[in-house]
């Protein structure tokens, strides 16, 4: 068992300086936590006016003061922590999710299924769907419209992911229909951390929840409020992959009969 916290917040667009004291302020409420997940791009905002905006407000995890400051945090309370990050490297962007540890970055995901003007900006990821090993919980990362698309959810849980974490820039309860039946179809835990606020024309409706490997709610924050949501997670309940005492939900699968040219 052990505790995760999500975080729900308003990240200002544009300002990193003061969303890095904004996020530094809501660490301290977490210290207990051993897993905490912010929001996706909780750095910088989402709404960039132009490519160029998100190019300025890019960065190489191994230079940026957001970074250094998770580092921090995540050493001082000797916990991991999950970021959506707004990733520079060579001539490119993206929009990631990076993994703290106590001793330093552990990994990073990069999402491949850009949303809206997402794809003016960002290069889709190219997978590397890794699953990494905390020591309480093996876990993975998948962001916001992720949901949409079931296949990389299956491949980490079935490299073991026991929990699935997804910061998000939620607009639509699309999400919210969508991944209870991707934790059922896995057993796996799906810790969404959403954000509120609004940038130009759009406004994000909070939400963020926790599901577990049933598909049920366990938490799920308002749609207007910063929040924090705390919960203990038990990561043997997503070992078990049983539906019934004669189903299971990878062993029961038969890709070979998952065709298109068999009728």
């Amino acid at each position: 068992m052990f505790k995760s916290a999500l975080i729900q917040f308003a990240p200002i667009l544009g300002d990193i300086e003061t969303n890095i004291l904004h996020i530094a302020k809501l660490l301290e409420n977490v210290a207990d936590a051993e897993l905490v997940v912010l929001p996706e791009l909780a750095s910088t905002g989402y709404n960039f006016r132009d490519r160029e905006m998100a190019v300025r407000l890019a960065e190489n995890p191994a230079g940026s003061r957001y970074v250094e400051m998770l580092v921090s945090q995540a050493a001082k309370y000797g916990q991991y922590i999950i970021t959506g990050f707004n990733e520079q490297a060579e001539d490119k962007i993206y929009n990631s999710s990076l993994l703290i540890g106590p001793s330093g970055p552990v990994g990073v995901y990069r999402k491949m299924h850009l949303f809206m003007n997402e794809k003016k900006y960002f290069t889709p990821g190219d997978g590397k769907l890794c699953v990494y090993d905390t020591g309480f919980c093996k876990l993975g990362m998948q962001i916001c419209f992720d949901y949409l698309f079931p296949e990389p959810w299956r491949i980490l849980a079935q490299k073991d992911a026991e929990v699935i974490c997804h910061p998000s820039n939620l607009l639509t309860q699309n999400a919210v229909k969508a991944l209870p039946g991707i934790a059922l179809m896995n057993k796996v835990f799906i810790l969404t951390a959403n954000r509120i606020g609004t940038e130009a024309e759009l406004t994000f409706n909070g939400g963020s929840m926790l599901i577990n490997p049933s598909g049920d709610f366990l938490q799920k924050a308002d749609a207007d409020n910063e929040y924090i949501l705390f919960q203990d997670i038990d990561p043997q309940l997503s070992r078990d992959k049983m539906i019934t005492p004669l189903n299971h939900v990878f062993d029961d699968r038969r890709p070979e009969q998952y065709t298109a040219d068999n009728c």
